[in-house]
């Protein structure tokens, strides 16, 4: 198994701590370290860092560089220019392909989330590399929601292809786009649903295939990449879009399976999840110029240790300031601070 961390983006729903300079993931917001840093170390209990790979861009590779200095250079798979995640992993087939590997299993790992606890994670590698070895279908990962998440594709799983002693992977009936509540609401009652949470794995041999049969004008340059010819040349001939372009037709044909994830999906996507984490794990840290009366449950995050903030009589409000930037908001809307970004950007204010 090769595990590939997935370092892309910025996280605009955590503007303006995260820039397109340092994005969320370099952040040092959990006692000192980042998620780059905590996903790695998780990788480390089973992996060797020359076993790890990396892909990302040249905008962030000196940032992953200077995080964890031991993974070789060579290991870094790096997009000549961002042309969404389609050809991003696609590349990474090719990459891998190109190195020798076009029969070993890799799982891609996003580094904007936490999975706990790690011990679980590592077991369900080993279980979806053993599978990969012998089955060309497309995997993903899923995780059973207690209540109905908004705004997420889902995947209702159909049977079961693993062993009880083995983690749950189950071929998938249907892929369920973004949904109403109503919809979303039944899906869940149904007891077979399961959010959509990536964790793809194959080999590089069997992706290629599939991009072959799916998305032919991403297969041509990607197995010229594969068989030495010049990355940069190649890559830019692929026409941006995401991966479902390939995966949605996947998944319509039958050809994927799903494996329930035996651990907390920890997404770290806005200032409320951020805060929900932090204050469970008592990483949550205030300071005496920070006065709060009257009010509970208050997020504040300053820049300036000598700066004074003081709430009265609020409740579950957002406060950050960065020195340039001030955002402030009711928690349960954080998700929308994208939504701003996009006003700043249109206005020129040059904040990003």
């Amino acid at each position: 198994m090769i595990p590939v961390i997935i370092c892309g983006g910025f996280g605009t729903k955590l503007w303006p701590i995260s820039r397109q300079r340092r994005p969320k993931h370099f952040l040092p917001l959990f006692n000192g370290k980042s998620l780059f840093q905590l996903n790695y170390e998780g990788l480390r209990t089973r992996f060797k860092p020359e076993e790890i790979y990396i892909s990302t861009n040249e905008d962030q590779v000196s940032l992953a560089q200077e995080q964890v200095s031991d993974i070789p250079t060579e290991n870094f798979i790096l997009e000549p220019e961002m042309r969404n995640q389609g050809p991003a992993t696609g590349l990474v087939a090719a990459i891998l392909y190109k190195k020798g590997f076009a029969d070993e299993p890799f799982m891609l790992v996003q580094v904007d989330v936490l999975r706990e606890p790690v011990e679980n994670f590592i077991k369900m590698m080993t279980d979806c590399d053993s599978l990969a070895r012998t089955e060309t279908k497309y995997i993903t990962g899923g995780f059973r929601p207690d209540y109905s998440v908004m705004g997420v594709d889902y995947l209702i799983k159909g049977t079961r292809v693993t062993a009880e002693d083995k983690v749950g992977i189950y071929n998938i009936d249907r892929f369920v786009w973004r949904s109403s509540k109503e919809q979303t609401e039944d899906l869940i009652k149904q007891n077979n649903a399961l959010v959509h949470a990536n964790h793809t794995c194959m080999t590089p041999r069997n992706m290629l295939n599939m991009i072959q049969k799916y998305k032919q004008e991403w297969f041509e340059p990607l197995i010229n990449i594969a068989n030495g010819k010049n990355l940069n040349e190649e890559f830019v001939k692929m026409p941006p879009g995401p991966f479902e372009d390939v995966t949605q037709q996947v998944h319509a044909a039958h050809e994927s399976l799903v494996v329930e994830l035996p651990f907390s999906w920890v997404d770290i996507g806005t200032f409320e999840s951020l805060d929900k984490y932090l204050k469970e794990k008592g990483m949550y840290e205030t300071s005496e110029n920070i006065v709060d009366l009257n009010g509970k449950n208050n997020f504040v995050r300053l820049d300036d240790p000598n700066k004074v903030v003081a709430l009265v009589g609020v409740d579950n409000i957002v406060v950050v300031d960065t020195g340039d930037v001030l955002l402030v908001c009711p928690k349960n809307q954080s998700g929308q601070v994208g939504e701003a970004l996009k006003e700043v950007k249109k206005r020129n204010l040059a904040l990003t």
